[in-house]
């Protein structure tokens, strides 16, 4: 039955998936994360680290960052706004604020963010992006990102993420 089979994929998902090693995934991980969540972050991370959950942390950093965020299929900005929406969607509140400030490394602006807790508002609830708005407007104004960011362009102004290119 024609109407049954697919069509073609234009760019086919490669038929040997990118394997790494778990050192070189440990390795990668923690250099996305320092490059995400700054060295400080990373830092007391480690330093607070116990027996108890040195195994979690080392899942978070092969899984998290040495495999999901170190893909190049989506940019750093674009994996910083999906989790930002999904961390606001879920209420995970701790971790949304961590990754609004985050998210200043990854080129993601204070307009991105807005957008992405628009999403929020639809899909998840009112609330969730409620409680969101709170969180990401202190935790970018802490940052002092919030109000430059926030102005409408002039004319003539090229609107860019940080890092484009002209």
């Amino acid at each position: 039955m024609p109407f049954l089979r697919r069509p073609p994929l234009s760019d086919p998902v490669p038929a040997v998936p990118k394997v790494r090693s778990p050192g070189s995934r440990h390795a990668t991980g923690m250099t996305t994360r320092r490059a995400v969540l700054g060295d400080a972050h990373v830092d007391r991370s480690i330093a607070s680290m116990t027996p108890f959950d040195a195994d979690f942390q080392t899942l978070i950093v092969e899984s998290a960052w040495g495999t999901v965020w170190s893909d190049d299929t989506l940019t750093r900005r674009e994996r910083s706004l999906v989790t930002i929406a999904l961390l606001a969607g879920l209420g995970h509140h701790e971790e949304l604020a961590m990754h609004v400030r985050a998210s200043i490394n990854t080129g993601a602006s204070a307009r991105d963010i807005r957008e992405a807790l628009m999403h929020v508002a639809i899909y998840a609830g009112v609330p969730a992006a409620n409680t969101a708005f709170r969180i990401a407007r202190d935790a970018l104004a802490a940052a002092g990102r919030l109000e430059d960011e926030m102005r409408e362009p002039e004319d003539g102004d090229a609107v860019r993420h940080k890092g484009e290119q002209p």
